[in-house]
């Protein structure tokens, strides 16, 4: 998805600027330090999707960075939907990013005293529709992240360097992302969730997905789980070793802007596994319906499924 700088309508705290001219202190924090917060959000017919869901997430994420927010959770709500509507795209991809503000450099995270938050809105542009209708291949990672191990794990926090260089070599090995894992004491793998997006893996009729320990509790994870009982899928949140991964049925990923997209292989070192056939199997086709119907979500194009 390329977003051109030129095409964007920006908005620091609140007030518009052209985005040539959008600019923040480089003595801003999430500048120095990658210490701040985001979240990306979508509209379907105009609107933002799960906009409650993803601004309470979003101060759960800045809680746990120890980030106070001045302003109240419906204020940002009212704040972008106003945005978004400003704007005017026919449908929007919605970036808002919140740091701790500038200070005099130093660590110290008292220095900085009010926070910042920038609002970058895009038209919507979605995954080619080849990533739909043939999937996509995964590459194992087990490198740290940032937050990992930390009082802001869990945290949709910007330091996102382990997730770059993750998917940086995921392509050049022809994958689409990373899976990222963690190895237990026992020297089990299990499987936590990709570069930018939560890992579902269906055995006969039960879709498991890792629980939200060391993961982000992805929104589009949350309805996908809520939507399945009406693609004929009881669901299972449960530890997902790489080993049982491996011989799923079919496996898919999920996030807010991709919605739903089938994984049709993983690469493991050197060894590469298909998975079901192959090809995207009935049952993802079946949980994506499922989830447009649970959310009431058209898409762009309409009832449209993005594989047609």
């Amino acid at each position: 998805m390329a977003l051109e700088q030129r095409d964007g309508v920006v908005f620091i705290d609140g007030e518009r600027r052209l985005p040539e001219r959008a600019v923040v202190s480089v003595y801003d924090r999430g500048f120095l330090y990658g210490d701040s917060v985001f979240e990306v959000i979508r509209t379907y017919g105009g609107r933002p999707f799960g906009l409650e869901e993803h601004v309470a997430r979003l101060h759960r994420s800045a809680g746990k960075l120890a980030i106070a927010l001045p302003w109240s959770e419906a204020s940002l709500v009212d704040e972008l939907a106003r945005q978004v509507r400003e704007a005017a795209f026919t449908e929007s991809y919605v970036r808002v990013v919140v740091t701790r503000g500038a200070g005099p450099l130093g660590l110290d995270p008292d220095l900085a005293d009010r926070p910042s938050r920038i609002t970058l809105i895009h038209a919507l542009t979605l995954p080619p529709t080849s990533v739909y209708r043939d999937g996509v291949a995964l590459l194992v990672a087990s490198a740290a992240r940032a937050t990992d191990g930390t009082a802001a794990e869990g945290a949709k926090a910007s330091n996102y360097l382990a997730n770059l260089l993750a998917l940086r070599e995921a392509k050049a090995r022809g994958a689409y992302e990373p899976l990222f894992v963690e190895t237990t004491s026992a020297g089990v793998r299990l499987a936590l969730e990709g570069g930018s997006s939560n890992v579902f893996a269906l055995f006969g009729a039960l879709l498991v997905t890792p629980p939200e320990r060391r993961i982000l509790s992805g929104v589009t994870r949350r309805y996908v789980i809520e939507a399945a009982p009406a693609a004929g899928l009881r669901v299972e949140t449960a530890d997902l070793p790489i080993e049982r991964l491996l011989t799923a049925d079919e496996v898919f990923i999920t996030s807010t802007i991709r919605e739903i997209v089938p994984v049709v292989r993983i690469l493991d070192g050197e060894r590469a596994t298909t998975i079901g056939a192959g090809v995207p199997g009935p049952a993802v086709r079946r949980v994506h319906r499922a989830f447009r119907a649970h959310v009431g979500a058209g898409g762009p194009g309409g009832a449209s499924m993005p594989w047609e």
